[in-house]
């Protein structure tokens, strides 16, 4: 870019400090220091580094930029609007107003260039380590002389504070990720006051104990030295690299700066009017953006749009090759055998012996990755457990990344975030795995996930009580709740080797938000159909396993290990009450709610003559709104150590067990003539 007068770039770094007080302002909401601190730092990577195309927001080999700190939102929506994209001035008037491009924190789909949903501290950086690991690995599929690109983003103190950031920094680090670059906005002011209150280790000495290149900006304004430490991050083309640069929040606020009260509140009329007089910036009119900062950011993205033109040349001539083309296809649009269902069919077709579900979901798993390329990996240091390592596919390490098994260590909240980072990055399908109870460190990402409609797979294995003996502390109850709790998830728990295979199925041609796989430690026995499992059927998330003589008078629902149980239960159930039973398989509970009232009701009628039962080895509350208020056979308490079999009697859980819960609660019923 050309050189830019002292006066001009004064100027455009103005420019983006007061769209974002204005905005805030307007707004009487959100968090004007850190754009005002930061916007030196922005401004030089934007326009010196940053390679981007505001006509084509995801161009493959754009550089990623993540706002980590994203309770300063304003700083990147002033950049996007200055850079052309879909963000106008009037965006940034309706700044925090309702279906605006510009919520009160990044969301991702929602603002053309935003590149992940930030706001929850540490959750940006670490889905930016996901990101830049995965264009490490698409690069070694399609060559380095397509994807080149940077992963750049900012970060804050209170990102570096959050244990998340931690784990992922220190994969990062493991692997080399030369291509990810960090900004720290180091303005040592937190919310509640300064950071020396609680935050004082040598963080860049932390970093550098993770692997990371670092580097000192002592002056947040001094825009060379800023463009020198980028330049040299940029060489360290085998580590990581954070910057430090200390900045001054809420500068220029003559009242207010340096303080926390420019953290996370408007600087008020009186204020900003101060201050755009301290820094020499016109008082009115509001949302002023001068024609020569304009001309300046239409330079850059001109000058950009010559490398975009370029780099779809070189894409074009290398997919002149078809094995080239097929390959890039296969990635850019992560895709998935119309029949795929049918294939993992029929590896478990031949399953006839007792088998835990997990073990059954690693033959399904080797066989949907041999096609579906884009399917990588790992767990949280439990492979031998999971069940989830693909065989003879290579571990991802240091200089090599064409492999497809991510090693993420002791580090679920880590791997929640970086599978969310491939999510976003747009050309694999991750997954991530460990114990279903460890699902609560890794609440935050799988929330953002179903959030941001990210194709995030969590796989979870030992999934109730009948794990055993390792006891409470590993045997979930409330945690199947707690994943349902959550809009735009499904959650499947399968509880046969067909059932298996259409959740992996389902997982894989999901693309509007994320999924999660339960599956059991210990054997099930096989589930005794009528007639040969449609698979197609189980995709619908419910179905009739056993189907009643006539209209049902009992209906008993039913998932994963408690299936073949609620199955063998019939058999125990009182003849004398003379009750229809259906059994209804429900391996994915959010698909059934997705049908039609009329068909729900068909499936399991809500009536006077219908009772309903439930059957999960959880604390079932969730279940209250597909049986009304009929029986919860489930587990309402912590378990305990002792082997499954032991458990599942002290439980209630055996078939003979459920079957008398079943049947007291029908005597009851008919003695007393009520429902419930």
């Amino acid at each position: 870019m050309a050189t830019t007068s002292p006066e001009l770039l004064k100027k455009a770094i103005d420019t983006i400090r007061f769209l974002a007080v204005d905005a805030v302002e307007n707004a009487n909401s959100g968090h004007p220091g850190m754009p005002m601190g930061a916007a030196p730092m922005a401004h030089v990577l934007w326009t010196r580094h940053l390679r981007f195309n505001p006509k084509d927001p995801r161009w493959p080999n754009r550089d990623r930029f993540v706002l980590s700190a994203g309770h300063g939102s304003m700083l990147i929506y002033a950049l996007l609007h200055l850079a052309g994209f879909d963000v106008t001035l009037d965006d940034l008037k309706k700044f925090r107003q309702l279906h605006s491009k510009t919520p009160g924190h990044p969301e991702f789909r929602d603002t053309p260039g935003v590149e992940a949903t930030t706001g929850p501290l540490g959750q940006g950086i670490s889905n930016a380590v996901g990101i830049a690991l995965s264009q490490k690995m698409l690069a070694a599929r399609v060559g380095d002389d397509l994807i080149d690109n940077y992963v750049y983003g900012i970060c804050s103190d209170g990102d570096l504070m959050e244990g998340v950031s931690s784990e992922a920094s220190s994969i990062a680090g493991h692997l080399g990720l030369g291509n990810l670059i960090f900004l720290y906005d180091d303005n040592r002011v937190s919310l509640a006051g300064p950071t020396e209150i609680t935050f004082t280790e040598d963080r860049l000495e932390r970093y550098r104990a993770y692997g990371w290149h670092t580097a000192q900006v002592d002056d947040g304004n001094d825009t060379e030295a800023i463009d020198r430490a980028i330049r040299e991050a940029k060489q360290e083309t085998r580590r990581p690299s954070l910057i430090a640069v200390r900045t001054v929040i809420g500068y220029g606020s003559p009242n207010k700066a340096n303080t926390f009260e420019a953290h996370g509140s408007p600087l008020g009329k009186d204020e900003v009017k101060l201050t755009k007089q301290k820094l020499g910036w016109p008082v009115e009119p509001t949302f002023l953006v001068p024609d020569d900062v304009r001309a300046l950011w239409a330079g850059r993205v001109e000058e950009l749009k010559k490398v975009y033109d370029s780099w779809q040349q070189k894409l074009a001539q290398w997919r002149k090759d078809p094995a080239h083309a097929r390959l890039w296809d296969q990635y850019a649009n992560r895709e998935v055998p119309r029949d795929l269902p049918e294939q993992l069919a029929k590896v478990v077709a031949s399953t006839t012996a007792p088998e835990a579900t997990r073990k059954v979901s690693q033959a399904v798993l080797q066989a949907a990755a041999e096609v579906v390329p884009s399917l990588v990996g790992g767990s949280a240091d439990l492979d031998p457990s999971t069940f989830t390592y693909l065989k003879g596919r290579g571990d991802v390490k240091r200089d090599g990344y064409g492999a497809r098994n991510v090693h993420f260590g002791v580090r679920e909240h880590g791997m929640g975030a970086i599978v969310n980072g491939f999510a976003y990055d747009g050309f694999f399908i991750p997954y991530g795995a460990t114990f279903l109870l460890f699902s609560d460190y890794m609440r935050p990402p799988i929330r953002l996930a179903a959030l941001s409609k990210l194709q995030s797979l969590f796989v979870y294995t030992h999934d109730s009580i009948f794990l055993g003996e390792d006891g409470p502390t590993h045997q979930p109850i409330e945690q199947l709740a707690a994943l349902r709790a959550i809009p735009n998830i499904q959650v499947w728990r399968p509880g046969d080797p067909l059932e298996v295979a259409a959740t992996w199925a389902a997982a894989l041609e999901r693309k509007d938000g994320p999924t999660v796989l339960v599956f059991t430690r210990q054997k099930l026995p096989p589930l005794q159909r009528a007639t040969p499992g449609d698979i197609r059927k189980v995709l619908r998330g419910a179905y009739t396993l056993v189907e009643s003589d006539g209209d049902p008078e009992l209906v008993i629902v039913a998932t994963g290990s408690e299936l073949p149980a609620s199955q063998e239960a019939l058999k125990f159930l009182d003849a004398g009450l003379r009750a229809r039973t259906r059994l209804v398989a429900m391996p994915c509970v959010e698909r059934f709610l997705q049908w039609t009232g009329e068909e729900q009701r068909k499936l399991i009628p809500h009536d006077t003559r219908t009772r309903l039962v439930a059957v999960e080895a959880a604390g079932g509350l969730d279940w209250y709104r597909i049986i009304g208020d009929g029986l919860m056979v489930g587990i309402d308490r912590f378990g305990a150590s002792a082997p499954e079999k032991a458990l599942a009697d002290a439980y209630g859980m055996t078939p003979q067990k459920i079957a008398g819960r079943i049947g007291k609660w029908m005597a009851e019923g008919a003695r007393t003539n009520t429902k419930g």
